[in-house]
């Protein structure tokens, strides 16, 4: 019998959701990034969980403050992507023999104050020995139904577009493990993008009003990645002619002879918005988020045949259905 580290995340996700049985009606089909119950008279109650792992998600140089705001701030990034408020989180933190009690407060205060920083409250949870840190958060939101953006939506024709630029993550990760070094001003931009990433909640909020995206993903495992999540549940494929590339990290990569477009497209940890957007109707969405200081950027095209291709000048490559993956990725 194959290893779990022979399976990867992704297929023992999959094994997993074979063995559940599905609930009746359910508005929203498993393996989309939240899931929801239907309350009627149009409402949703929307809930996301995601785990932070010490060993797998926590960088050299991340305090334990910066950690637990990280973990709400993962579960709160879903909730943006489908266009849902949060209102309440619940922690469930394994906590490894040796911490202080600063340490716990720092815990503490991180938790709260990435619950807040997006108008949430945590509620409680549960606290439990581990051998490994362990912060496992609930996040619990409410949604119109109509609102409710899948990944599972999009249409040939329709305009892909992101919140953001993307690479710093991958690029700040290198620089944090001493992989490669950066110039003081550069690194801090880089490092930063790690050890305080930011979920794109007004920006999905806003986006869901317009009821012009059909299908919405947050970045957290890769550009690359992302828009493989959404042409699977859609059954489309993309044509990227507009690589999102942050300019730090192009000054990075010509520095220390990587390679940009890799740097963009198969990194993780960025939290920007994938969506999907509807030809005819692009100018709502861009003004919606200009309206609150956001760009949106339109990156390519949905297509009917189901290639994931970039086109960079004269040449068109795949894009690889490969990003951050538990069980293939080294631990940190």
């Amino acid at each position: 019998m194959p290893l779990v580290e022979e399976l990867g995340e992704r297929e023992i996700i999959e094994i997993l959701f074979k063995c559940l049985e599905g609930m009746p009606d359910s508005p929203v089909p498993l393996g989309d990034d939240a899931s929801a119950v239907d309350l009627g008279r149009g409402k949703l109650a929307v809930i996301k969980s995601d785990m932070l792992v010490g060993k797998t998600d926590v960088p050299p140089g991340m305090s334990l403050w910066q950690a637990a705001r990280k973990a709400v701030v993962m579960n709160i990034s879903d909730l943006a992507a489908k266009g849902v408020k949060p209102i309440a989180i619940l922690a469930s933190i394994g906590i490894p023999r040796g911490l202080t009690k600063e340490d716990i407060e720092q815990i503490g205060k991180g938790l709260n104050d990435g619950a807040r920083e997006y108008g949430a409250y945590v509620l409680g949870g549960d606290t439990n020995e581990a051998s490994d840190l362990v912060i496992s958060c609930v996040a619990f939101g409410l949604c119109e139904k109509r609102q409710f953006i899948r990944r599972s939506g999009a249409k040939p024709g329709n305009f892909v577009a992101v919140t953001g630029l993307f690479g710093k993550t991958v690029a700040g990760l290198k620089i944090l493990f001493k992989e490669v070094s950066a110039p003081p001003e550069m690194e801090t931009s880089l490092v930063n993008a790690v050890l305080t990433p930011h979920a794109r909640l007004k920006e999905g909020l806003a986006l869901a009003k317009t009821q012009v995206v059909t299908a919405s993903i947050d970045s957290s495992d890769g550009l690359a990645w992302s828009l493989y999540e959404i042409s699977r549940a859609s059954h489309v494929g993309f044509i990227i002619d507009a690589l999102p590339i942050a300019q730090e990290v192009k000054a990075f990569a010509e520095a220390r002879n990587l390679d940009p477009t890799d740097l963009a497209l198969y990194g993780g940890e960025e939290y920007e918005l994938v969506v999907t957007v509807k030809p005819r109707l692009w100018k709502r969405a861009e003004e919606a988020l200009k309206k609150i200081g956001t760009p949106l950027t339109k990156i390519g095209i949905a297509t009917k045949e189901p290639d994931l291709l970039l086109k960079i000048k004269e040449k068109t490559i795949p894009i690889e259905a490969r990003g951050w993956e538990h069980f293939k990725m080294p631990v940190l």
